[in-house]
């Protein structure tokens, strides 16, 4: 080293003079250099200075070697090495974790904790994942441009021995048990145009209502109307454009019409929906024999969304209106919620639609009705037949307690954070009951819709005779036998609704995906609507606190966040008690 780093002075340093030196005898010398020692000690850090040679340490009172600092830095950028290696050494896992609905230990396989993680982190469908772990959408989108990595290996819930090959999911939930924030449902949801400055298809509500993309999912099983329901969801709406429809299709190859089959070939009639749209259409055929109910194939059916912006449940025999999707999202804004889902058991299409496509109706059917019912499953809550009368509530939706499977409505953030649970084979009636109170506990609110934008194709009247034709899964219960109890006992005990079953009793596989959120209990939902879990009894007339004047609507709305992020239900403190509990109530 040739040259000496200098750093500034502050304050008289003293410079010994060569010339007295030489003229001074050893003792005045040596006088002089513990003189000096003890000045350098004295002398602050500033008037130090760094020098590089020998000659130059000697003649200068206030330095020190160039080398001496080089290995206190050396010395200091090991120790800073040494904690930033402690720092960053990763969790270990010790193979039990805090079950989510729990507050017991669940064991769990290590290799079953790493494949959830990684399939959270590292799913193929997701693509590139936001700041907050949740994909980033795209438009247009199909399962056939997917990678043949994004399959996963789902084993039969009825049958151990079957493997099935199924999508994966677009994402796991992202709830996290916490209240849902809006900043976070505002990066799920694709719009069909991009953004003109940045080019991404997630806009928020930004994106124009027209541009916004529905998923609709359509769970048939053997149904010959399936594609004429498809026909109607493209030809009705008002931008098809941004529909995309995905079918899980349960048939006996060769004997049952497929949906994604036009009714007639392309080239002899080309404006067909299926012909003009079937790019929009993702199909997932099932052998029906493999069919135990509409929850698995339903459970599919939500593995098949692709961070739409709209979300959409649909039986396979149902006729759609004039601009239906313009109607519904219009409906879905007037409720001024972000978790809001429209739901409701759909009025018969006879006498509904008139031949250009406009309803015929002015009435609209409200979820209010349920009562326990028995079977070889277990009792069990039931939803029967619901009140069809003039809405109460005007200009926008009616809140209500119950969801319904036939028809819902809502953002794309609700199948992702409430996915059906594939380990509930040969479930009918549980289905909405399950959904229903998951969702609430995640803090989604159900409403229904104040004008009917789809009708259903019931076995009665002109249609009996077509529709009594049409098979039904129940024909693989002798196959199946006994898988349903098992079930019943897992969606009972996930919704706290068995509480003389011992909890150890019932599979815990996966609660933390397909179980409740933390927002709100189901004991408070039961509370609420005079539901006694212990007696299997309900108060009835409910609707009169649903329906009759929108009292519910009107009592509980008025606690809706500021943001819009659901109903605040810890301010809310009202049990339903039957006013005429001698009167036969409405079933």
């Amino acid at each position: 080293i040739r040259f000496c780093i200098r750093a500034k002075e502050r304050g008289k340093m003293g410079s010994a003079d060569d010339d007295d030196d030489k003229k001074s005898d050893m003792s005045s010398r040596r006088m002089k250099r513990q003189q000096r020692r003890r000045d350098a000690a004295e002398t602050s850090l500033s008037n130090v200075q760094i020098v590089c040679t020998k000659s130059a340490l000697h003649h200068n009172k206030n330095s020190v070697e160039l080398g001496l600092v080089i290995s206190m830095g050396v010395v200091g950028l090991y120790l800073f090495g040494c904690l930033s290696s402690l720092v960053s050494i990763p969790k270990i896992y010790t193979g039990r974790i805090i079950g989510a609905n729990l507050n017991v230990p669940v064991l769990q396989r290590d290799e079953d904790l790493v494949f959830a993680l990684s399939a959270m982190v590292n799913s193929p469908a997701s693509g590139q994942r936001g700041l907050t772990g949740i994909p980033t959408a795209k438009w247009p989108v199909s399962l056939r441009d997917e990678s043949p990595d994004n399959i996963d290996t789902l084993v039969h819930p009825a049958n151990e021995e079957i493997e099935m090959q199924v999508p994966k999911f677009w994402s796991m939930p992202v709830h996290d048990n916490e209240l849902f924030t809006r900043e976070k449902a505002m990066k799920i949801g694709s719009c069909a145009e991009p953004d003109p400055m940045t080019g991404s298809f997630v806009r928020g509500d930004k994106c124009p209502t027209k541009d916004r993309t529905i998923f609709v999912a359509i769970a048939s099983y053997r149904d010959f109307q399936c594609r004429q329901t498809v026909e109607s969801i493209f030809g009705r709406a008002a931008h098809p454009h941004r529909i995309r429809i995905a079918v899980v299709d349960q048939i006996v190859a060769g004997e049952d019409p497929v949906c994604n089959s036009p009714q007639k070939p392309c080239d002899e009639d080309p404006s067909q929906a299926l012909c003009r749209f079937q790019d929009q259409v993702d199909v997932y055929e099932m052998e029906a024999e493999l069919s135990v109910g509409p929850v698995f194939a339903r459970h599919i059916g939500h593995r098949m969304y692709r961070g739409e912006y709209y979300a959409t449940q649909s039986d396979a025999h149902v006729t759609y209106t004039q601009n239906w999707d313009m109607d519904i999202i219009e409906q879905m804004e007037q409720s001024h919620n972000e978790m809001a889902v429209l739901t409701t058991y759909l009025t018969d299409v006879q006498g509904s639609i008139s031949p250009e496509g406009r309803s015929l109706r002015r009435t609209r059917p409200i979820m209010c009705n349920t009562y326990y019912e028995g079977g070889i499953q277990g009792m069990h809550l039931r939803h029967g037949s619901q009140p069809e009368r003039f809405p109460s509530i005007h200009g926008q939706p009616q809140l209500a307690p119950w969801w319904a499977a036939g028809y819902s409505f809502s953002r794309g953030h609700f199948i992702v954070n409430v996915p059906y649970d594939p380990l509930q084979p040969m479930i009918f009636q549980g289905e909405e009951m399950s959904i229903g109170i998951r969702g609430f506990t995640i803090g989604y609110d159900f409403y229904a819709p104040e004008r009917s934008v789809c009708f259903h194709h019931y076995a009665i009247g002109k249609n009996a005779e077509k529709r009594n034709k049409v098979k039904h899964f129940w024909e693989n219960g002798p196959k199946y036998a006994g898988v349903g109890k098992k079930a019943m006992a897992r969606l009972l005990g996930i919704v706290h609704m068995n509480p003389e079953t011992p909890i150890d009793s019932w599979d815990h596989t996966e609660e933390d995906i397909y179980g409740i959120g933390a927002i709100r209990q189901p004991e408070q939902f039961y509370n609420i609507f005079g539901i006694d879990v212990v007696k299997k009894t309900t108060q009835g007339h409910l609707c009169k606190f649903v329906d009759d004047n929108g009292n519910m609507h009107n009592e509980f709305t008025k606690y809706l966040r500021k943001d819009g992020m659901g109903i605040d239900y810890t301010n809310i403190n009202y049990h339903w008690v039957d006013p005429v509990p001698d009167a036969k109530h409405f079933k």
